[in-house]
């Protein structure tokens, strides 16, 4: 039988009843949870260099335990010398286990590791309790060998929760482990 992630036992065991108690919930089901995590990174010189591409795939695949997928321009630019339907980036889209493994992994090993870390700012929610965040170099995943990096990118990670409202999905968050800064 396959182990289950330490982040969903901590959902259920901890997260469930402090959500419940304080905001009041009378069906289990009314509870926020997350459905999936979205991590995608753009390649601006995959235009030129069709092999940039290519690492960076590698990269994610690294880091998230699933193989991305390439995203291509939906439309042509001509001042970035873009035309559309060019490969310019790669996202994978997590759930499940991978995306409790992932979430553990994010919030206790990468973010630590980013330099003069204070916690993660509350207000990038997207008023429907989604949470993006940004994160300038793919080196702070524990996984990616320094040595081996052809080039620094950076990365956006998008939480789809459940949640209602910004105060429920960061309440969801928090409580899950995000070092949320207060100010």
């Amino acid at each position: 039988m396959e182990k289950t992630p330490r982040l969903k036992e901590k959902y259920q065991n901890e997260v469930v009843p402090a959500l419940e108690q304080k905001f009041g919930y009378k069906n289990i089901m009314e509870v926020p949870k997350v459905h999936k995590v979205v991590v995608s990174m753009g390649v601006s010189d995959a235009v030129q260099d069709p092999k940039a591409l290519d690492s960076a795939a590698n990269d994610m695949a690294i880091i998230s335990g699933q193989k991305p997928i390439i995203t291509r321009a939906k439309k042509s630019i001509a001042a970035f010398k873009l035309r559309a339907g060019v490969p310019i980036g790669c996202k994978v889209t997590l759930r499940g286990a991978r995306m409790y493994y992932f979430l553990d992994k994010l919030f206790n090993a990468a973010l630590p590791r980013i330099r003069d870390f204070r916690g993660v700012s509350g207000d990038s929610f997207d008023g429907r309790g989604n949470y993006t965040l940004g994160l300038k170099e793919q080196l702070v995943f524990p996984e990616i060998e320094y040595d081996k990096v052809d080039k620094i990118r950076g990365m956006d990670i998008t939480i789809v929760t459940s949640a209602r409202t910004d105060e429920e999905g960061l309440e969801l968050l928090r409580l899950m482990g995000l070092p949320v800064r207060t100010e």
